[in-house]
């Protein structure tokens, strides 16, 4: 079942009987929960959290649009947060069974039945944007109501996607879009420096050269005696919290300070956490009930198809990476893992007692490989990237052209050293499965036939991408001596996947 998120925000943080009109408004739709709803006085803004299938939240976003038309008026409305309308920004995200192309069409047709029924002008923005320049939400809201009350009929350039060339006198106008899941992530230290929190908060945003996918500020809770960074993480699976949080526990450990707590603003998918998160980010009164999407929706039975959707999205993306090299790790990992499960099954099974020694042996062969192997996933993406920059540099002058000429080279010679360990390693994990198919649980034969294959797949892919990058390496010892280790992988993986297929077929025939 297709499963959107969407995060509307409204221009309404202090009158709680409005914000709860607004509310009703969306769980009275059918087919819609709601996971969270937070307003901030200062700000004097709500931001509500609701999901379920496309219909029902596409449905779901335009009542509260229109609930919030009646109820707001952005004329008599004060607060710091910036605004342009009474319903200010409608993102939808995608949660489960469905793309982000999917999540943009939805923006559209909700944006388009908010201008037509409510005569609010609607923006397109993030991932449904029609304009490279519509694509930041605050670039969208530049001068705000006020600003954009003045501008809009006489400047074409701000003319809204949809409806009329003005804002509703009342509510504004409204931005809809798609986008990712984004994390509202704080991290609390043991200081009262604001300098310090301020300074870590500048190393780690994207903007001034850190991490990517970081927005963050730095804070003094008065109220708490300590300082604050805070943060927006944009793509978690670029930067993800457990990756900030380490980065400013080294930078302020630098300082002498260590970190307090850190807490969760909202609700967040499984995927952006560690399975420990709660210990290992010392998450203040972290509550994965309330605080999971998946656990919220009830749909963390299997909480790994989530994350298995986002490395497939990713995949699918028209980003080069992740790309083939990624996958063949990825296929390798999943090979070695049911070698596992079925020495697993084998394991303290009675009808398997005098195998139990070498079982266990080859488990303990196979189970550290996982974690190497899939770590070959990001080592891949390295290798890539490295290629790109070097295909960047400047060739202006001879000395330029020289220099990117070493660069490439050697880029070439490392994207073909990453698959290589991939390929080596899918047969050292091959051989190993092989000796567990031979004694392993016949109940599970099966599974070691699907490892086998996926292993074989791993191996060959893994060659693929040895084999694009030789022809463009001008070192012909390192060209023949990676020739010919591809060509023993293959002949050797090709021979492992005949002998642990017939293994697998006699046992199953009996």
């Amino acid at each position: 079942m297709a499963i959107v998120e969407c995060v509307p925000n409204f221009s309404e943080g202090r009158r709680k009987d409005i914000v709860a009109r607004i509310v009703a408004a969306i769980t009275d739709v059918p087919g819609v929960t709601l996971l969270g709803s937070e307003s901030d006085p200062d700000h004097n803004r709500s931001v509500i959290t609701f999901a379920g299938e496309p219909g029902a939240v596409a449905e779901a976003a335009f009542r509260c649009a229109a609930r919030a038309r009646d109820l707001i008026d952005l004329r008599q409305h004060q607060g710091e947060h910036p605004r342009m309308g009474a319903t200010d920004v409608v993102p939808f995200i995608p949660v489960q069974g469905c793309t982000m192309q999917d999540c943009a069409r939805l923006a559209e047709q909700v944006a388009e039945r908010i201008a037509r029924e409510l005569d609010i002008p609607t923006y397109l923005y993030a991932e449904a944007a029609r304009q490279e320049s519509r694509r930041k939400l605050a670039d969208v809201r530049q001068g705000e109501f006020e600003g954009l009350r003045e501008e809009v009929p006489t400047n074409a350039a701000r003319k809204p996607d949809f409806g009329p060339a003005r804002l509703h006198e009342s509510a504004g106008a409204t931005a809809v879009g798609a986008r990712f899941f984004l994390v509202a992530y704080n991290v609390n230290l043991e200081s009262r420096d604001l300098k310090l929190a301020k300074a870590i908060a500048k190393a780690i945003r994207e903007k001034d050269g850190g991490l990517p996918g970081v927005q963050a500020m730095g804070f003094e809770l008065a109220a708490e005696g300590c300082v604050q960074v805070s943060m927006n993480l944009l793509d978690f699976r670029k930067t993800s919290p457990e990756q900030v949080f380490e980065r400013i526990r080294e930078l302020a450990g630098k300082q002498g300070v260590a970190i307090r707590e850190s807490e969760l603003v909202g609700l967040v998918p499984q995927a952006a956490l560690p399975a420990n998160a709660g210990a290992a980010l010392k998450i203040k009164n972290f509550n994965p009930a309330n605080q999971i999407i998946e656990e919220k929706l009830g749909m963390s039975k299997f909480p790994y198809m989530t994350q298995v959707g986002h490395f497939l999205d990713a995949l699918a993306s028209d980003s080069p990476t992740p790309g083939g090299g990624a996958a063949a790790a990825v296929l390798g990992a999943i090979g070695i893992a049911l070698g596992e499960m079925v020495g697993n099954l084998t394991v303290g099974k009675k009808k398997y007692a005098d195998v139990q020694d070498k079982v266990k042996a080859e488990l303990g062969a196979l189970t550290p490989m996982r974690p190497k192997m899939l770590a070959l996933f990001a080592e891949d993406a390295q290798a890539f990237e490295a290629f790109g920059d070097a295909g960047k540099l400047p060739k202006d002058t001879d000395e330029q052209k020289a220099a990117r000429k070493v660069a490439m080279q050697k880029a070439l010679k490392g994207a073909t050293l990453t698959p290589d360990k991939t390929a080596a390693m899918g047969v050292e994990a091959f051989r190993h499965l092989y000796q567990v198919a031979l004694v392993g649980n016949k109940h599970a034969i099966s599974d070691c036939g699907v490892g086998a294959l996926s292993l074989y797949a791993s191996i060959c892919a893994a060659v693929q991408n040895m084999r694009i990058n030789l022809p463009g390496i001008e070192d012909t010892a390192f060209r023949a001596e990676y020739g010919a280790r591809a060509e023993a992988f293959e002949k050797e993986a090709r021979e492992l996947l005949d002998k642990s297929l017939k293994v697998v077929r006699d046992a199953i025939a009996g």
